[in-house]
């Protein structure tokens, strides 16, 4: 927010209870450019602007690449991540309390702490071992986590039809399919729910 103009005072500890002063004068402050998303599914992607001593809990996610066996390189303004196409990304098991947004990989991968998944726009726990099953992968649900087995050799479903349950987040996180598994189609319905998140919804063409 304070990079859009607004300056926000903080009390208390980001992982207790915190409580937030926004003066009421304060007004945002539009971009004058927007950074789309690149290949994600090969070579060196570079996202300018994302300071790595941010408290915008993603930026954790760079993290977790690291542990999957991709390279990252921290800069003051910017996260640089590279994957060798030779080394293919490994399961892990990690807290998704900060980070709820996430993708497979090439190995069971345990994402907990995500009891949040239930109270967002749509019960996205449920809806994510639906649309992962239709994938073929095979997913384990529990309360505040799950266990996804990607498919067998790693041999996604072809042209599935995603429904996105009116959420933004179920669009974006399935487009993602077409770039983990190096162009997998896949077919999104109602593509038009991710218009609250300008950017993705012209990239779909919405």
């Amino acid at each position: 927010m304070r990079k859009f103009g607004v300056l926000v005072q903080i009390k208390e500890d980001m992982d207790s209870t915190p409580s937030f002063l926004i003066s009421a004068d304060k007004k945002y402050i539009s971009l004058t450019s927007i950074l789309m998303k690149g290949d994600a599914s090969r070579g060196t992607i570079n996202v300018k602007g994302c300071r790595t001593d941010s408290i915008q809990g993603n930026v954790a996610f760079a993290n977790v690449m690291e542990q999957m066996r991709a390279t990252v390189t921290w800069a003051s303004e910017s996260i640089t991540v590279t994957r060798d196409p030779n080394v293919g990304l490994t399961g892990v098991s990690f807290n998704c309390g900060k980070i709820p947004d996430a993708s497979m990989d090439e190995g069971p991968m345990m994402i907990w702490n995500v009891y949040c998944w239930r109270l967002k726009e749509t019960e996205r726990m449920k809806a994510i071992i639906a649309e992962c099953t239709k994938l073929e992968a095979t997913v384990e649900e529990f309360e505040d986590y799950c266990v996804i087995h990607p498919p067998g050799g790693n041999n996604v479903k072809y042209n599935v039809v995603i429904e996105t349950y009116d959420d933004h987040r179920m669009t974006m996180t399935c487009a993602l399919v077409a770039c983990v598994w190096g162009g997998a189609n896949v077919i999104i319905e109602d593509p038009g729910c991710a218009a609250k998140t300008s950017h993705i919804s012209k990239c779909l063409g919405v």
